[in-house]
């Protein structure tokens, strides 16, 4: 498969991290299979967002506005969670599965990625 990097110093089209010396490049995203459910609910999300804000400008009830919010924050975090789940068991297995050193690496990823979510 060929990889492209983009602007960001990713490359597209492979299950990369950021480019880092010393590790080998995987073949696909983790998500691939899932991406449009993955596109399809963060479309629905966006629109609760925009429903927020009609919400706001029309000066609803401020705990039907916190339900809202609630509710948009728990798709994200399906969202996230179905990712996660996604990247260990394609990514992080196939890690594993590649090299001791490439396995700790992808898990000490994983963990900081944990890390920064659950400090919310």
């Amino acid at each position: 498969m060929t990889t492209v990097a983009s602007g960001n110093g990713h490359e597209s089209g492979a299950c990369n991290p950021p480019i880092r010396p010393g590790t080998a490049p995987r073949t696909a995203r983790g998500y691939a299979s899932g991406k449009d459910d993955y596109l399809a609910r963060l479309r629905k999300v966006e629109g609760q967002i925009r429903g927020l804000q009609k919400m706001i400008e029309a000066g609803a009830w401020c705990p039907d506005v916190i339900i809202q919010v609630a509710s948009a924050t728990r798709a994200l975090q399906e969202v996230a969670a179905g990712l996660l789940s996604d990247h260990l068991q394609h990514c992080v297995v196939d890690a594993v599965r590649s090299s001791e050193a490439e396995g700790s690496h992808a898990l000490d990823e994983v963990t900081g990625t944990i890390r920064q979510v659950i400090r919310l």
